[in-house]
């Protein structure tokens, strides 16, 4: 429809750069209105949107009557003048010039998405193509750069990446809620919930490591808070201790949030609708406020006998979703939760010297009710409290008997925690639900696409 344009290309995300400069942009048409003789499409290129402006009298009306007709999602490539706009989202304005189309979606079978309200299940089933809308690409750049960020934090602490098998022998945390599978001759195998106890070793031959990869649970959970198949990035340090670990966690977090609000402010826009999000973040800064178990039991003590939560919790017990949700509501930050009874926590976790019946843990709870994000602890160190703790789960022996090799040869205190990327996601984007956390999300009921 029209000629090739010597204008530099660029992206939406950096368009700013050549206000005032005719620019050259490939991506697809995300929406079009119109008014008499001004057209006024929207592109889209994977970075973000931008208003285009159409007058008649400006373009040829051949490009006028073709871009007048076209369907949303063709991918068209564009050139225009930069121009800046307050009013525009992105502050910029595209007062187009020449539109090539590279392919015009049929109008007898429109793009199935549009701008009305549609279900969950109708947008999940069309997953391959929800994730074009302005507000689904926005967290999944937030997402890439949570991921990016993580990894960038520990290699500049010195960490080293090892990452661990996905097909296990056994289980990590001793559940029963794994996917298991045929493994030749060997028998079942099981793919990860955790790569824990691999870099516990990893971290035993070079002092600071990390994994990163993804888990997968097969509990039957249809909370908003879960997915069979996730990722995870898991530190483990070797000579450190469960305050060592929490130091750790709080910088850690407080980086992500920082790279986050560094380059994402006009996606936390897109994604909630306003400022405020960025504005909850920006109050992410270690220290965080710390508190055990039992000061968290009577916090929630106290909320029941005023009426502000509605069952009270039993001590002793893990806290659920609506427990967590009254505790992290209470602070502006992550709250740090520590020394839980060991009996509601794994097996490997060391007993607190102090009180034996308690774990040395730690869970980072998100603000907002968005519940645990990180969980971790110091790692028994001692080969006999080891085993006894093996055998009291009725795990077998046999299968961790090289987990026990690690505490026979030149044992340390060590600590490591784990962060889900969704659970991180759904919190920094503000989100109700984290199926929107990852491109394809796995669920109780969902596999396809």
């Amino acid at each position: 429809m029209a000629t090739e344009t010597s204008a530099p290309l660029t992206s939406i995300a950096n368009i700013g750069q050549h206000e005032g400069a005719t620019v050259t942009l490939r991506g697809w048409l995300y929406n079009l209105r119109s008014s008499g003789k001004l057209l006024f499409p929207t592109f889209r290129d994977g970075t973000g949107t931008i208003q285009g402006i159409v007058p008649k009298a400006a373009v040829p009306e051949e490009l006028f009557n073709t871009l007048k007709e076209l369907q949303l999602e063709s991918s068209v490539v564009v050139t225009g003048k930069v121009r800046a706009d307050s009013r525009a989202p992105s502050g910029y304005e595209l007062d187009v010039e020449n539109v090539q189309v590279q392919q015009a979606v049929s109008a007898d079978e429109p793009f199935p998405i549009t701008l009305k309200e549609h279900g969950p299940d109708f947008l999940m089933e069309r997953r391959h193509l929800w994730m074009r809308t302005p507000r689904q690409s926005a967290i999944l750049r937030v997402r890439a750069t949570i991921m990016r960020a993580a990894q960038e934090f520990f290699d500049t602490q010195d960490f080293t990446r090892t990452d661990p098998p996905i097909l296990t022998p056994a289980a990590c945390e001793g559940t029963s809620e794994l996917f298991e599978m045929k493994y030749f001759d060997e028998g079942n195998a099981y793919l990860t919930q955790s790569g824990q106890l691999y870099i516990e070793a990893t971290a035993l031959a070079l002092g600071k490591v990390y994994s990163f990869g993804p888990t997968f649970r097969a509990e039957k959970s249809k909370t908003r808070r879960h997915l069979t198949e996730f990722w995870m990035i898991e530190p483990e340090v070797a000579y450190a201790d469960l305050d060592d670990l929490m130091k750790l966690a709080e910088d850690f977090l407080s980086h992500v949030v920082m790279r986050v609000l560094e380059k994402h402010r006009i996606d936390l826009k897109t994604i909630t609708g306003g400022d405020e999000k960025a504005a909850k973040l920006e109050k992410i800064q270690a220290p965080f406020p710390k508190i055990s178990y039992d000061e968290a039991h009577a916090m929630l003590e106290k909320a029941f006998a005023e009426g502000a939560i509605e069952k009270p919790h039993v001590y002793g017990d893990d806290f659920g979703a609506p427990d967590e949700t009254y505790i992290s509501n209470q602070f502006d930050r992550p709250v740090m939760v520590h020394r839980y009874p060991a009996v509601v926590k794994a097996f490997y976790m060391q007993p607190d010297p102090a009180d034996p019946t308690k774990a040395l843990c730690v869970d980072v709870l998100a603000p907002e009710g968005y519940g645990e994000i990180i969980g971790g602890s110091q790692r028994i160190d001692s080969y006999d409290l080891l085993k006894e703790r093996i055998l009291s789960h009725d795990l077998p022996l046999e299968a961790f008997e090289w987990y026990l090799d690690l505490r026979k040869y030149g044992s340390v205190p060590h600590s490591g925690f784990g962060m889900g990327i969704e659970r991180c996601v759904a919190w920094v984007c503000g989100l109700e639900h984290v199926r929107e956390t990852i491109p394809f999300a796995r669920t109780l009921n969902r596999i396809y696409p």
